[in-house]
């Protein structure tokens, strides 16, 4: 009985890494058209017709995690601990919440953990934690990095009801040499803002579609509030360290129609602390 187990986990994580390579594949030749933040943050929440053609990508996921949900198991029989813990940390990497408890209201406050994994590498310093308010029935989506733009994307949120959302963190390097106190309005007004990050954000062209710009200023930072026509969105921009933060709430129409309210409380809640 031990042989046949060995024998079978042993076929089963050569099919993992065989799976792991065309899901690979399928995700790189499904990323043409589109931005990397747009399809790596609209993926898996709510119908498109993008989210339809990558069904089998998704179907794929699904296996891939039956087998490693297995390879684990085999590791705790066979008392291989490094091979279990690897599986663990894999599945558990970034997923540390950071949810209040609902007040009296029944909202709750989400500040980005100290602890939270994340990052761009050597040389950069940690993120600049982060918080913003949801009412009931918002969640943690998690971020795969196997996502197209994953690594800037710090963050997605969902609500089946209300919509999504989700947190771009981005080197300013990228831009410009701004140094590592980085202020949005050193990177240029909100038009220019806009112009050049909107399309990372919505995935097409912003040009006409802006219906209202606003500044604000909190605690001593100043942020860039935007207001979006369909694909509807409220956009937040700001700066912190050497990073850009770029805060993204967007539903369909129907959401959009029901839920503004609570959408654009939910976008005026966002602060970099």
């Amino acid at each position: 009985m031990g042989t046949t187990l060995f024998t079978s986990c042993c076929l089963s994580l050569r099919q993992l890494h065989k799976d792991q390579i065309c899901e690979r594949r399928l995700l790189h030749e499904k990323g043409g058209g589109r931005s990397g933040f747009y399809v790596a943050a609209t993926r898996g929440c709510g119908p498109t017709e993008e989210e339809d053609r990558e069904r089998p990508v998704e179907f794929l996921g699904r296996r891939c995690a039956l087998v490693s949900g297995l390879s684990l198991a085999s590791g705790m029989v066979f008392g291989f601990p490094r091979d279990g813990l690897a599986v663990k940390q894999g599945l558990l990497a970034g997923r540390i919440p950071g949810l209040s408890e609902p007040d009296e209201k029944g909202w709750r406050t989400y500040r980005r953990p100290d602890d939270k994994s994340g990052g761009h590498g050597v040389g950069w310093s940690p993120i600049i934690p982060y918080t913003f308010k949801v009412p009931e029935g918002w969640e943690e989506v998690p971020v795969s990095i196997a996502d197209l733009g994953g690594t800037e994307i710090d963050l997605r949120f969902a609500s089946s009801q209300e919509g999504r959302l989700f947190v771009i963190v981005a080197p300013v390097l990228r831009f410009a040499d701004l140094g590592e106190n980085a202020r949005i309005e050193q990177i240029g007004p909100p038009e220019k803002v806009i112009n050049a990050f909107g399309p990372e954000v919505i995935g097409e062209n912003v040009e006409g579609k802006v219906l209202s710009m606003e500044v604000a200023e909190h605690s001593g930072r100043t942020y860039y509030q935007y207001e979006l026509e369909p694909p509807h969105a409220l956009i937040t921009a700001t700066a912190a360290g050497n990073r850009l933060y770029l805060f993204n709430v967007t539903a369909n129409g129907l959401q959009w129609k029901r839920h503004f309210k609570d959408l654009k409380q939910i976008a005026d809640s966002f602060r970099v602390i």
